[in-house]
């Protein structure tokens, strides 16, 4: 199996852990969903001049736009950590998990930040916590597979 294929596995396995760790979340906590992913979207068709449609259907797409960017990044993700290391890159196995969710969150958050659609300065205990763990989540995910796919 090539390594982009195994990265890309290995990317769909943790943002599928990160949204069941996003969405059980949500329910222990009671919290709705982030509207940020929204927003991003809704900014970079702005900035873009990407017409979402009519106003019945914008937020609509919007939602799906910053669920399609999610999963972009998670396959991004675990793509490039598998080419990373295919070109002979190494982590100490106890860090490959912590630096793929790092990536991941920088992934969302540094966009979404530099489009002023959020300021994580100004985040409580709680948002940051509704950040950090899905994303540690993803990257342990992304590592386990990732390390089972190569050594298969």
């Amino acid at each position: 199996m090539h390594a982009l294929t195994k990265g890309l596995l290995a990317g769909t396995a943790g943002t599928a852990a990160l949204n069941v760790a996003t969405y059980g979340d949500m329910l222990i906590r009671g919290r709705p969903a982030s509207s940020t992913p929204d927003q991003v979207a809704d900014e970079l068709a702005v900035r873009t001049g990407v017409n979402p449609g009519d106003e019945e259907h914008a937020p609509a797409r919007e939602q799906a736009a910053g669920a399609l960017l999610g999963y972009v990044t998670g396959l991004g993700v675990g793509a490039a950590y598998a080419l990373f290391r295919s070109a002979g890159g190494r982590f100490p196995g106890w860090l490959s998990g912590p630096a793929l969710g790092a990536a991941a969150m920088a992934g969302s958050d540094v966009p979404a930040t530099a489009l002023g659609v959020t300021k994580p300065g100004t985040w409580r205990a709680g948002d940051w916590v509704s950040d950090v763990i899905p994303h540690l989540v993803y990257g342990a995910t992304t590592a386990t597979v990732h390390r089972a796919l190569r050594r298969a």
